[in-house]
C-alpha cells in the first residue's frame, strides 16, 4: 500500500504524465503504452507455443492473433519492426524485407541488412512491397500491424507478438518458435543470463541507482520498469530512483522538472538529431548542472539506437557491454 501511495504522489507531482497512448496507426491501442493489455504483454507472450517439438515442421504456432500454420522451415522472412529484426539476425537469419521506425535500420544492425528492401515504417507498411519480396513467413507485432493481419496473412504465414519493448525475451522466443529455432533462442537467452551474472558481480554488493532520460521531439521521457532497459537494469540488479521505479514504460516531464531525473547515475540520449529535441537546452542549463549525478560526473550520453531501439538480444548485449564501462568511468 505504501508503495502505491508513493507512486501516486510521484505521478501527481510531475509536470506532465504519460498522457494518452500514442496513435498505433494500423496497430492496436489496447497494447500501446497505457492500454488495458500493456502491462501483461510479457506473461501473455510467454504462453505462445508451437504444437510440435523444436525444429519440426509443419508446425502451428499460437500467437497474438490466434494460430498460424507454417508448412516448412522458413527461408524468406519479412520482419516489420526493429525487435523482430534484431531477433532474426541474432538467430542467423537475414530477412528479405524489413519495416523499421522512420524507415531507418538501427546502425548496430545496418551492416547485416545491406541491400535488403525497406518496405515501410513500422506503422505504414507497403503491402505490395512485402508481397514482392515473396516471403514465406512474416513477423511483426499486434501493436504495429494488428489491422493489417488479414492482408499480411494472405501474402504469407504471419506470426505476431503482442508488442515490442519490455517483453523482449518472450518476443525473441516467439521468433525462435516461428523459425523452428527454439533451441538456439533458449541458448541465446542463457548466454544473456551468464553475461548478466558477470556484470552483476562486477558491480558489487552496493549497486547505484540509474536514471534513464530520453529526449524526443516535443517531450522528455523518464523510462520506468516496463521498458527493455528497465528489464535489463532489474536483471543486473541496478536500482531505480523513486521517480522511475514504477510499472510503466515512461513518464514525461517538463524542462523545469528535470530535477526528477536525478540518481547516482544518469544515462541519456536523443531520439533522432539532438538539435530536434530539448537535449541541448537541458544539459547546458542550470537545473541540469545542479543534479547530483551531474556534479559527480555521472551523467553519460548513450547510443539511442542501441539503448532504446535495440529491442533484441544483439542490442541488449551491447547495453551489457556498455554498462560496466560507463559505471567505471
Amino acid at each position: 500500500m505504501r508503495k502505491l501511495v508513493v507512486m501516486a504522489v510521484v505521478l501527481l507531482g510531475l509536470a506532465a504524465c504519460a498522457g494518452p497512448p500514442p496513435d498505433p496507426g494500423t496497430g492496436n491501442a489496447d497494447v500501446a503504452t497505457g492500454g488495458r493489455l500493456f502491462a501483461t504483454a510479457d506473461s501473455e507472450t510467454a504462453k505462445f507455443k508451437a504444437d510440435v517439438g523444436p525444429g519440426v515442421f509443419p508446425r502451428t504456432v499460437t500467437h497474438a492473433r490466434g494460430t498460424t500454420t507454417i508448412p516448412a522451415a522458413p527461408q524468406r522472412v519479412a520482419v516489420l519492426d526493429s525487435g523482430e529484426l534484431d531477433g532474426v539476425l541474432s538467430l542467423g537469419v537475414t530477412p528479405v524485407a524489413i519495416a523499421v521506425p522512420n524507415r531507418t535500420v538501427p546502425s548496430y544492425l545496418a551492416d547485416k541488412v545491406k541491400g535488403v528492401p525497406i518496405v515501410g515504417d513500422v506503422g505504414t507498411v507497403d503491402l505490395e512491397a512485402v508481397a514482392a519480396a515473396k516471403p514465406d513467413l512474416i513477423l511483426g507485432s499486434k501493436l504495429r500491424v494488428d489491422q493489417l493481419y488479414d492482408k499480411l496473412s494472405a501474402i504469407a504465414p504471419t506470426v505476431l507478438s503482442i508488442r515490442p519493448g519490455f517483453p523482449w525475451k518472450e518476443d525473441f522466443l516467439l521468433v525462435g518458435t516461428a523459425l523452428g529455432k527454439e533451441d538456439a533462442a533458449v541458448g541465446a537467452l542463457n548466454d544473456y543470463q551468464r553475461r548478466v551474472d558477470a556484470v552483476k558481480a562486477a558491480i558489487g554488493p552496493n549497486p547505484p541507482t540509474i536514471s534513464l532520460v530520453r529526449f524526443q521531439p516535443g517531450r522528455i521521457r523518464l523510462y520506468g520498469n516496463l521498458s527493455m532497459l528497465g528489464v535489463v537494469l532489474r536483471d543486473v540488479g541496478l536500482r531505480r530512483p523513486p521517480a522511475q521505479d514504477f510499472p510503466e514504460l515512461a513518464i514525461e516531464v517538463s524542462e523545469e522538472r528535470i530535477d526528477t531525473a536525478d540518481a547516482d547515475w544518469i544515462f541519456y540520449s536523443s531520439y533522432g538529431p539532438p538539435a530536434n529535441t530539448a537535449q541541448g537546452a537541458v544539459v547546458n542549463g542550470q537545473l541540469w548542472a545542479r543534479l547530483g549525478a551531474v556534479k559527480a560526473g555521472h551523467a553519460q550520453q548513450v547510443d539511442d539506437e542501441v539503448w532504446f531501439l535495440g529491442l533484441g538480444p544483439t542490442g541488449v548485449g551491447k547495453v551489457l557491454d556498455d554498462l560496466p564501462k560507463l559505471l567505471a568511468s
